[in-house]
């Protein structure tokens, strides 16, 4: 039986740290860690109210996510 699939698209910045961040683990690919990782998301259940960040954490993020080069 095949199984339905589809394509998600990241920036290939995040796909080629993705891939060092993943060699020499468990993981034969950045898809299969990708799914691993979503699937763990995904068996948390929905995401509530007190699920969201704060504006302090946004912050934090934007300003890494810059530090990293993926935003300007």
């Amino acid at each position: 039986m095949e199984t339905d699939k589809v394509t998600i698209k990241i920036p290939r910045v995040l796909y080629n740290n993705l891939k060092e961040i993943i060699s020499d683990t468990g993981f034969s690919s950045v898809n299969e860690f990708i799914v691993y990782c979503m699937r763990d998301i995904a068996a948390s259940g929905k995401i509530t109210e007190d699920d969201k960040l704060t504006h302090d954490e946004i912050s934090l993020i934007k300003q890494r996510l810059k530090k990293l080069g993926y935003i300007e």
